[in-house]
């Protein structure tokens, strides 16, 4: 029996990297309804760019509406506010000080994050307005990080968002700079395309062979989680010393 002041294992979470939209054929929007199911199924978190539309607002919907508000936690830059959340959002924020003033704008010059209880939150759960792109991916990244065992990143589809998030993480990896499992899953054959480029790039002598496999692929929601569970960072990965960055 644990005592009362034994800490908590941490929970798993999961940044979820895709499309503002939610394409042309309802397969991808089912995926991220699928993959929001498996999450709420296995109490893992939601890490995501913040987007009210498309498939972000799809997992993160689905997700709040299964587990709560407390489960999502989204993370977007001011200047995208008017294209990846509902437009009737108002990107104003009070002042905890002056609760009498008038709200202030967010500028993109602003240094702090900003942590908004919006009228969306309870079906989208919580948000985070930040001044740019570096520090958005910094965020996400730094919440799996602190996670429990199985915390990683999946993608879903997307455009070019998707893949310089998805692509970045899976340099980071490479470098050393944390060891996190990365999954695509691949509805529908979407990422065949950037498999057939790492085999390609294997051949050439462009990416280590042992370096192939820091992309996993899983064709379900159910085996996206396990592929993280069970994530083997490889061989050939840099083991670089990033302490004092």
């Amino acid at each position: 029996m644990e005592s009362a002041g034994a800490p908590q294992p941490k929970r798993t979470k999961i940044c979820v990297y895709c499309g503002a939209s939610p394409g042309f054929n309802p397969i991808y929007v089912e995926a991220a309804r699928s993959l929001a199911r498996e999450m709420a199924k296995n109490n893992i978190q939601l890490v995501y760019g913040g987007g009210t539309v498309g498939l972000m607002g799809e997992v993160a919907r689905t997700l709040v509406s299964l587990s709560g508000p407390d489960s999502v936690h989204g993370i977007i830059p001011e200047a995208l506010v008017r294209y990846e959340r509902d437009p009737n959002y108002s990107s104003t924020v009070p002042d905890p000080s002056n609760p009498s003033a008038k709200p202030h704008p967010v500028s993109s010059s602003t240094q702090n994050t900003i942590s908004l209880s919006l009228p969306e939150e309870a079906i989208f759960g919580r948000t985070t307005i930040v001044p740019d792109m570096h520090t958005r991916k910094r965020l996400m990244a730094q919440e799996v990080l602190e996670g429990g065992p199985g915390s990683g990143f999946i993608a879903l589809a997307g455009g070019y968002g998707t893949l310089e998030e998805l692509f970045e993480t899976m340099t980071w990896n490479q470098l050393g700079i944390h060891n996190k499992g990365i999954v695509i899953l691949n509805i529908n054959g979407f990422y065949d395309g950037i498999r057939q480029w790492i085999n390609k790039s294997v051949e050439e002598g462009f990416i280590h062979g042992g370096n192939k496999d820091i992309l996993v692929e899983a064709k379900t929601a159910e085996e996206a989680i396990k592929a993280l569970e069970e994530y083997k960072v490889s061989d050939a990965a840099l083991k670089l010393n990033w302490s004092s960055q």
